[in-house]
């Protein structure tokens, strides 16, 4: 069982390291991995069970945060547009996984994002790819292609990272934090209502959650430090 210590930090040069990948079948080692993994998320999203265990929540993990640079993340995305879902939008152990296909079009949380590895808030827009597409093979071998649009795609993108030597706040723009990119779209689970928008700018075809073009009141909101949704991956 992982359990906080076990938790790679920042600094730690492992983090900074290109993962090997995995060769199937997996050993014994990486079957418990694998299972670990997806253990921890599974846990850490029971408040009873966090609390138990002492450890905390995230939505993704990958094996480089456990100290071990083989190409494995494990994912349990809630389902954010459905509050009330008993099922999540993405439950997923990954191996090998690549990012074949990106959309030119960006994406950002309203409320940056957090990790696990990294204990310290680090304010800033992630500029992440709206839509990707996953080619993975799961515990078994077996090859798997993923679709994925909004917040499972930027959780996907902030664990294959992982695998890269790559942290989330590398894609922050150091010299202004909140920087607007054309067509980029940002995400706020946290606004039912469109006042606080200039515009309602839905893609209901392919996106269900709420996404806004960038405003200047970003700034703002980022400063209150409301960041109730901001989730460690």
């Amino acid at each position: 069982m992982i359990l906080a210590k076990d938790i790679t930090k920042d600094g730690n040069p492992v983090l900074r390291r290109k993962s090997h990948p995995i060769k199937f079948p997996l050993n014994q080692q990486q079957q418990k991995l694998a299972h670990d993994l997806m253990q921890y998320l599974v846990i850490g999203q029971d408040p009873v069970q966090a609390k138990k265990y002492n450890i905390m929540g995230g939505v993704g993990i990958a094996a480089p945060q456990v100290g071990l640079n083989e190409m494995m993340v494990a994912v349990l995305v809630p389902d954010k547009m459905h509050p009330q879902a008993t099922k999540p939008a993405l439950k997923a152990v990954m191996v090998n996984p690549v990012i074949t296909s990106r959309s030119k079009q960006d994406c950002a949380l309203i409320t940056g994002e957090g990790c696990l590895s990294v204990d310290r808030d680090i304010p800033g827009l992630v500029h992440r790819s709206k839509k990707v597409t996953i080619n993975y093979q799961d515990v078994h071998g077996k090859h798997h292609l993923l679709h994925l649009v909004g917040y499972p795609a930027i959780v996907c993108q902030h664990e294959i990272d992982h695998l890269h030597g790559h942290l989330f706040y590398d894609h922050i723009n150091q010299a202004d934090r909140y920087a607007e990119i054309p067509h980029e779209m940002v995400l706020d689970f946290a606004k039912n209502t469109d006042k606080e928008f200039g515009s309602k700018d839905h893609d209901a075809s392919t996106d269900s959650y709420r996404a806004v073009r960038i405003r200047s009141y970003i700034k703002n909101e980022a400063k209150t430090k409301q960041n109730v949704l901001k989730d460690n991956h």
